[in-house]
């Protein structure tokens, strides 16, 4: 029997021709285990640090939104404000040209009995000429015919009689023609109007009523 000596540790035996340095492996590679088994098991639950990160994301995420909303709703509001400011403009330049135009109109008007009586010639031709060009290119349109259907919203009547040849109320003179700027009426056509004659019958109903039969039977009889 072999009695240990007191004061010594027994050491690992350690094989023939290996060196110490083999026999720490086997323990550096169970501690290294040990330290790479221990992260996976913490894996499941977030560290503080990155729940930190998560709540800021989503703070920056609410933000982005709201600001995207706010710059869309700009947006739109400057484009309303873009239309408004167009329309705007638009109404302005027309009630404008309608306030120079209208004052032109009796000028106008001196211009077309001059044309009439045969008095526009020479120099004052050309001006007269011009000026109704330069009118014409404003959108001033002159309107107002003889012997067209009477129409109160766009037409004046100064004068009124009955006329047999008519079936309709009827402009049968123009005294003053009327001027529009595209589909805004700036001075109605002032007009003598002529109403059909009461009691006459429609032409259509006293041209079906002369038929043939009737021109025969009224006719004399050939000996």
């Amino acid at each position: 029997m072999s009695e240990e000596t007191p004061g010594f540790e027994e050491k690992p035996e350690v094989p023939t021709g290996a060196t110490p340095d083999d026999a720490a492996e086997p323990k550096a590679a169970a501690s290294s285990e040990e330290e790479a088994a221990a992260p996976a098991g913490d894996s499941g639950a977030p560290s503080a640090q990155e729940t930190a990160l998560l709540a800021q994301l989503d703070q920056a995420r609410t933000a982005l939104g709201e600001r995207t909303a706010d710059l869309q709703r700009l947006q739109a509001e400057y484009q309303n404000y873009r239309r408004r400011v167009e329309r705007d403009r638009i109404a302005v330049k027309e009630i404008a040209v309608a306030s120079l135009l209208t004052e032109l109109l009796p000028t106008l008007d001196d211009i077309g009995r001059a044309r009439e009586h045969g008095e526009l010639v020479g120099g004052f031709k050309s001006v007269a000429e011009s000026l109704e060009t330069a009118a014409a290119k404003m959108g001033l349109q002159q309107f107002g015919k003889e012997g067209e259907p009477f129409d109160p919203t766009i037409h004046e009547a100064l004068m009124h009689s009955y006329a047999p040849d008519v079936t309709e109320d009827t402009c049968v003179a123009i005294l003053q023609p009327g001027y529009r700027i595209g589909e805004r009426t700036i001075r109605p056509a002032r007009v003598a109007v002529a109403e059909p004659q009461p009691g006459a019958a429609p032409k259509s109903e006293s041209a079906e009523g002369d038929t043939p039969s009737d021109k025969d039977e009224d006719a004399p009889e050939k000996g």
